[in-house]
Formats: structure tokens, C-alpha cells, sequence
């Protein structure tokens, strides 16, 4: 899937969320430079709905790749 949103930190340290139009992902990434808080950007990933994080907050996505929107 690909989703666009704007990326900010997560109430645990370390974690970083996409905020959507429509719902946050927990984005789950191989250190991206891309991928800093208020930055907008588009993800294309693979939604993993029913893996467990430390984060506890929005739908885990493992991100395949990022671009600058």
C-alpha cells in the first residue's frame, strides 16, 4: 500500500508515526533519514496489523520505501 502524511514522534521513545487523513501508522523502518518528525512524505509499505510493538500506537507498517511529497 502507499499512504501519504506528515511523520511525528510516538509517545514511546524511538517511535515514529505516519499521520494520515484517515489513520496513524507506526512506521516500521530500517533507519531512514527521510523519516523525521514534521516532515511530509509518501510511504509505500506492507500494513502488519496484528504484529505486537513496544510503541503501542497506530497500525505497524513496514516501510518499503519513502519519498519527499
Amino acid at each position: 500500500m502507499t499512504v501519504t502524511g506528515v511523520v511525528r514522534t510516538g509517545v514511546e521513545a524511538g517511535c515514529l508515526l505516519l499521520d494520515t487523513d484517515t489513520e496513524d501508522y507506526l512506521l516500521l523502518a530500517d533507519d531512514d533519514a527521510q523519516l523525521r518528525p514534521g516532515v511530509t512524505v509518501q510511504v509505500r509499505g506492507t500494513p502488519k496489523p496484528g504484529m505486537a510493538t513496544t510503541c503501542q500506537q497506530g497500525v505497524p507498517l513496514e516501510v518499503h520505501e519513502v519519498r519527499p511529497s
